[in-house]
């Protein structure tokens, strides 16, 4: 039986999933640290001294830490992002990596047409007015009804936000490098290149990985290829969408509203991004995606599970594509 330490402080917090894991493991040893800036590349070195498999969170494993733990044999991500590894340390050390796509799916695809109403109906901008003593003169709003819906990557939690807008009556435009005509044809999704997804959505929601194409990806300069007055969503992550170039193009309405739950720092302390929450058409949520209890509890399943099920990674290859 493999010597297991696990970094992930979530165990912790669900101690039924910790006593699910020591059912397999009893021998496992628990971060009980709940912050992940504490675990420095020395504290994780101390902590996996002896052990071959790391179960572990969003921390990330540089070389130098890899290069310190000659025992380690498997990293057990929790995590649905891969983009805190790095394939090439991992198949130069022959570490291998136990991971699940799209374990928190439907958590992340609920968030995601939650903060679509949010926006059309201005909730997070009238809730503010009411807290302020004030009732606004107009409370007017849209429907996400009928709307031209964009949705750019469709994976796993692409699928779940089309399969959640079939009781809206929306037209849902999708674009991805993959192709799914079946999905597409029994959903009625229209694929479209990305330049047709910019130029139709009324309303735009991210579904993206964080690799080497999508970072930068969403510039000034294709923000400026969305229709007037839309409406843009990620729930993906932070580092796709220009920040500054958004902010801009939300104070002068070319973007009518934007709902963020990444952000390019986390949490988002610079300048720039505490100007950005506080516009009145900016609506901001601290990265709870997948903070859904039934989440947590798949992605900590899917740690358990890559303690046997992993294999060593390649750079270039999904999910490091």
């Amino acid at each position: 039986m493999p010597r297991v330490a696990v970094t992930n402080p979530t165990f912790s917090l669900l101690p039924y999933m910790k006593q699910e894991l020591l059912s397999r493991y009893p021998d496992a040893k628990f971060n009980t640290e709940l912050e992940i800036p504490q675990m420095t590349e020395d504290w994780l070195a101390e902590f996996l001294k002896g052990y071959e498999v790391a179960v572990i969170g969003v921390e990330k494993y540089p070389e130098s830490l890899i290069a310190r733990l000659p025992d380690l044999k498997v990293l057990a991500c929790c995590s649905v992002g891969v983009d805190h590894i790095d394939p090439a340390v991992m198949k130069k050390y022959q570490v291998r990596l136990g991971w699940i796509a799209g374990v928190n799916k439907d958590s992340v695809a609920e968030l995601a047409i939650s903060l679509m109403i949010n926006l059309l109906r201005k909730v997070g901008t009238f809730n503010l007015g009411l807290r302020a003593g004030q009732w606004p003169k107009s409370r007017l709003g849209l429907q996400l009804r009928g709307r031209t819906v964009g949705i750019h990557g469709c994976g796993n939690v692409g699928k779940e936000v089309v399969k959640l807008l079939q009781p809206f009556g929306v037209t849902v435009l999708a674009c991805d490098r993959v192709d799914y005509p079946d999905f597409y044809r029994q959903y009625g999704v229209t694929r479209v290149s990305p330049d047709e997804l910019w130029e139709r959505s009324e309303v735009l929601t991210i579904h993206l990985p964080k690799n080497s194409s999508t970072i930068g990806m969403y510039s000034a300069d294709v923000l400026d290829c969305l229709k007037p007055g839309v409406f843009l969503l990620n729930t993906a992550r932070g580092q796709i969408v220009d920040e500054a170039a958004l902010k801009e193009r939300l104070e002068d309405g070319r973007i009518a509203a934007a709902a963020f739950d990444v952000y390019s720092k986390e949490p988002p302390t610079t300048p720039l991004l505490a100007e950005l929450l506080k516009l009145p058409n900016f609506f901001g949520t601290p990265h709870i995606g997948g903070s859904a209890r039934e989440a947590w509890e798949a992605m900590l399943r899917a740690g358990i599970q890559g303690v046997t099920e992993n294999a060593v990674p390649e750079p270039g290859v999904y999910p490091f594509d």
